[in-house]
């Protein structure tokens, strides 16, 4: 069947996006033919930051994919009953028809064949335009964007590595660029193939790019070695692999507190600073940056601000999910005098997140991975390899907790079991990412159990409804692909 796929871009339309100056504005090209598109430097570098753009769309992980990974957890109460804004996502009962699944899916594979286009057009003629030097850069960073476009959809469309040590069925691969119509049908890879060429993508990736320090635009909004090294902790713990974890974890996190980085990334003191302008704190790996120009802030319904913060001036979100009363923020060991809870906003009775307060059209940039979360990924690796109580893991945990809240140390006489540390390891991760994506990918990966809320029950591992199926749109045109339902 000939079919223009689902994440197929016309490479002279779509592909052909750049950025105002390092904020990743779109600003499409005219038509104009293959070859012309890497023709001049200015031309691939405006394909080059059009990479960001579409990865950074509301569809994707400049929004909706963060929400729809907390909004499964147990945090949170649907205030709006919109199917729109993820309520569906939120029961737990989405099918391959939900908007959410479908929006996703083909952004994410958007993001994907847009990366195979550029790294096909860089091949045929645009190393020969820039150089070597600068080409092995550009490539290299469409390596981190198909990569991290990869692992997100592996989190929700996939079942974990831990299910059959990564031999259930993964993704699609695509590592060629579709641009025309055609028969694009292909089977999916398994889990542990997926991972595979993510990590494939990220090496490669690490090896070209260079070692640019904190602090700078340029250091937060685009992939440099340093961005690399702390995607693939988080793989390497998704798939279980700790000492690997461990060992990508000293080349970001010194052997000693306080901690820091050889490019200068540390924990900021206050935490609020990271989710305020400029966005681009020591703390800060990697985030997608938006601006209030027409077309470079998120889409209508898929703004982080919109859906977590409330209607309550000067607050202008639409509210569309509190925190329940029975979730994280009912954790006895979480302080009132902790920092993070002033990012907590009460409205009557009820609480709201509120890391993104920048009110309509809601540009706070979306932090995609920052150093705490490299922190806690570190402390975990080691509590799991190491029995008894460790002490480097102690020592993370209580950095990540001290910046918020210096009156909790956890020590070897609180903690007494290996597994009372990784419990306390987790429990800080889910207080100090809130609002930020993982909570879902946390359940799953650690093989946990979808708490029941409200009126609905608990998912078990062992659901239908603990992975999400394939999108429909996949479905009808890929005849090659087989869903998880």
């Amino acid at each position: 069947m000939k079919k223009i796929s689902v994440y197929t871009l016309l490479l002279a339309t779509v592909l052909a996006s750049s950025c105002q100056k390092d904020k990743l504005d779109p600003r499409p090209a005219s038509d104009m033919p293959d070859y012309m598109v890497f023709e001049t430097k200015e031309r691939i570098a405006s394909q080059y930051n059009g990479l960001y753009t579409v990865l950074k769309h509301g569809r994707f992980l400049g929004g909706k994919f963060q929400i729809a990974n907390e909004v499964r957890g147990e945090d949170y109460l649907n205030e709006r009953a919109n199917n729109v804004t993820l309520q569906a996502t939120w029961k737990r009962i989405v099918g391959n028809e939900v908007q959410e699944v479908k929006e996703i899916w083909s952004q994410g594979y958007l993001a994907i064949n847009n990366a195979n286009l550029f790294i096909d057009g860089m091949a045929a003629k645009g190393n020969s335009v820039v150089g070597d030097s600068l080409g092995k850069i550009y490539v290299a960073e469409a390596k981190f964007v198909r990569a991290i476009s990869y692992f997100s959809l592996l989190q929700l469309f996939a079942r974990p590595y831990w299910d059959g040590n990564g031999s259930k069925p993964g993704l699609i691969l695509y590592t060629e660029g579709h641009k025309d119509k055609g028969n694009y049908s292909k089977a999916r890879s398994t889990t542990a193939e997926t991972y595979a060429q993510i990590l494939k993508d990220l090496n490669e990736a690490e090896a070209a790019l260079p070692k640019v320090n904190a602090g700078s635009t340029a250091a937060v909004t685009h992939a440099n070695y340093y961005t690399v090294v702390a995607l693939k902790m988080r793989v390497y713990l998704h798939m279980g692999q700790y000492d690997k974890v461990v060992a990508e974890g000293a080349k970001l996190v010194s052997a000693a507190a306080p901690f820091t980085s050889p490019g200068g990334h540390a924990l900021v003191p206050e935490i609020a600073k990271v989710f305020q302008l400029p966005y681009t704190t020591s703390e800060s790996i990697f985030s997608l940056p938006f601006t209030s120009t027409v077309g470079d802030y998120p889409g209508t319904q898929t703004q982080l601000g919109y859906y977590f913060t409330p209607k309550a001036p000067p607050l202008q979100g639409n509210g569309e999910y509190s925190l329940l009363p029975t979730g994280i923020i009912s954790d006895k060991g979480w302080k009132d005098g902790d920092a993070r809870r002033k990012l907590l906003t009460a409205v009557g009775s009820k609480y709201y997140m509120t890391k993104y307060a920048v009110p309509s059209p809601f540009t706070d940039w979306a932090p995609i991975i920052r150093y705490a979360e490299v922190l806690l990924n570190l402390a975990e690796a080691k509590a799991r390899l190491n029995t008894g109580v460790d002490a480097g893991a102690l020592e993370l945990l209580n950095a990540v907790r001290h910046r918020s809240d210096p009156t909790v140390t956890f020590t070897a006489a609180t903690l007494t079991t290996q597994q009372a540390l990784i419990d306390a390891i987790l429990n800080e991760k889910h207080i100090e990412l809130l609002g930020e994506g993982f909570r879902s990918m946390e359940v799953t990966r650690t093989g946990a159990t979808f708490a029941a809320r409200a009126t609905y029950v608990a998912v078990p591992p062992t659901s239908s409804a603990y992975i999400w199926p394939i999108s429909s749109d996949e479905l009808v045109y890929n005849k090659l692909c087989v869903d998880n339902q």
